[in-house]
């Protein structure tokens, strides 16, 4: 491995777990979670994107650049049993579907995931991007804003921001189409995928019911009532109860 990433737990655990951010965020971001999978016996790895935490970007900002970018986490056989991704990490984890070990059972969690977008909603999530970027919030805002989160998550969200390359606009530049469910029409047998979706009322739109394939084996959906976008910070039970690997006796 050999980008930036933050770890979690011993080396020596049985279990595996990759957890991928989403844009604007750093791996910081998933610490939390982290702990909780630890606590289950896990060994934890979360890396930082292109252009995110201090890292440097590049001029090809594809979903595809991004999943080719973590591919050294899979380098000399390395596998994991849990892999899950956030927003826009849940589109980068849904293009590394077709690199994951053919022999290994792999759990794909994806927590409101970024599969499609019309050209509208791209062009207003790039100006989003633009003015967030340009204008961040201070802690204390989340804070108000989001009773749910905790003071580390509020803190955590602010230097994501902070620390991203303002050229990650391109993202929403040059992935056009913004369409990547076709990556979960045909899961392989090794694989079972599950998509947490945040309620409507309380998320920010970024994953929609109708743009989920149906009837797909091994495709588990699951819509979420009263819980937002950031279900990880507002929920993480859920998706440890979302993770069908026997649990580690404390």
């Amino acid at each position: 491995m050999t980008n930036s990433a933050t770890q979690w737990g011993s080396t020596t655990a049985t279990r595996r777990a990759l957890l991928i951010h989403g844009i604007t965020m750093s791996s910081n971001s998933w610490e939390g979670l982290a702990q909780l999978l630890v606590a289950e016996g896990f060994f934890v790895v979360a890396p930082n994107l292109l252009a995110h935490a201090g890292r440097q970007g590049n001029t090809d900002y594809r979903i595809s650049a991004f999943a080719e970018d973590l591919r050294p986490y899979f380098a000399m056989d390395t596998s994991y049993d849990v892999i899950i991704g956030h927003s826009f990490g849940g589109a980068v984890a849904a293009s590394l579907l077709p690199f994951l070990p053919k022999k290994k059972e792999t759990t794909v969690i994806l927590l409101d995931p970024g599969l499609e977008s019309t050209e509208e909603q791209s062009k207003m999530n790039l100006n989003l991007f633009l003015k967030e970027t340009a204008n961040i919030k201070p802690v204390e805002v989340h804070m108000a804003k989001n009773p749910a989160w905790s003071r580390r998550d509020c803190i955590f969200r602010t230097l994501g921001m902070s620390m991203c390359d303002r050229s990650a606009v391109e993202v929403f530049r040059q992935n056009k189409p913004w369409s990547f469910n076709g990556f979960l029409k045909k899961i392989s047998p090794h694989v079972r995928i599950t998509v947490l979706v945040s309620d409507p009322k309380f998320g920010l739109g970024i994953c929609d019911l109708e743009h989920i394939p149906r009837d797909v084996e091994r495709l588990n959906v699951k819509a979420l009532t009263g819980i937002g976008h950031w279900i990880q910070y507002e929920c993480p039970n859920v998706i440890m109860d979302a993770i069908p690997l026997p649990r580690a006796k404390l």
